[in-house]
């Protein structure tokens, strides 16, 4: 639970500063425009259009749909990390079970190659106690237990790192929704105030912001993932090869408990 909490925090804070950069960039590109306006205009002081007007300007759909569109990011943010840490080589197959089960398996001492598997809760324990477990069966009773130990596993990992995926197909058509709403705004305001730069300006603005957030969240969110997913596919296939690999004196064995 801290770590969640912790990864959420540091999520928010990336996450945010990603937006307050675009505030700032936002600002600093509206300032030439607004100075032209103004000397075109005598008398009207140049007004700025800055990234939290457009998203306070749009109304309380725009303003929700903005939350929505933060969210998204923050969570995809938290799923990256948490699947960064969930995707680690020395996570899932330890180098230090594999040797203890390696040098129990040169000594023939199946049931302690089990008790070593079974004080470790990482998946290539999991995929050799399933193994191990039908060691009297037959290896290629063996080799199947040991394919569905597998994919159990990717499984598993997969419901977690999905989340990503979620997000970024999510935000985009929050964004695709905002630029919608943004453009009803722009219509309804020509039809009421007739063709007027300013207000129209600040409508398609906001229109534009949130087609803009969506593929800020969307296009970083889905490259992590098709990443983590490979990654993860990569070690699984390599647990697999490494567990048939030390269990592969077992076709002869008998296992005779104390």
């Amino acid at each position: 639970m801290k770590k969640m909490m912790m990864a959420l925090a540091v999520s928010a804070l990336m996450f945010g500063a990603v937006f307050t950069a675009g505030s700032v960039y936002a600002q600093d590109a509206a300032a030439p425009v607004a100075q032209t306006e103004g000397a075109n205009q005598q008398g009207e002081a140049p007004q700025e259009t800055t990234f939290w007007m457009v998203v306070f300007g749009s109304g309380w759909v725009g303003v929700v749909l903005w939350a929505a569109l933060f969210a998204s990011g923050i969570f995809a943010t938290y799923f990256i990390i948490d699947g960064f840490i969930l995707v680690r080589p020395t996570k899932m197959m330890p180098q230090g079970l594999t040797d203890q089960v390696k040098e129990a398996m040169d000594q023939g001492d199946v049931m302690r190659a089990i008790e070593i598997c079974d004080k470790d809760p990482s998946s290539m324990a999991k995929i050799l106690k399933a193994g191990f477990a039908h060691v009297e069966e037959g290896f290629d009773v063996i080799d199947e237990a040991i394919g569905a130990a597998a994919d159990i596993e990717i499984e598993q990992m997969m419901q977690r790192l999905n989340w990503i995926s979620v997000c970024s197909s999510l935000a985009p058509m929050l964004g695709l929704l905002g630029t919608v709403q943004g453009m009803i705004l722009t219509f309804a305001t020509i039809a009421i105030q007739g063709v007027e730069i300013s207000s129209l300006s600040m409508t398609i603005s906001q229109a534009l912001y949130t087609t803009a957030g969506g593929l800020v969240v969307a296009i970083p969110a889905i490259t992590f993932f098709y990443a983590l997913r490979n990654t993860a596919n990569r070690l699984v296939l390599r647990m697999q090869v490494v567990t048939s690999d030390l269990i592969k004196n077992l076709r002869n064995v008998e296992v005779v408990e104390e």
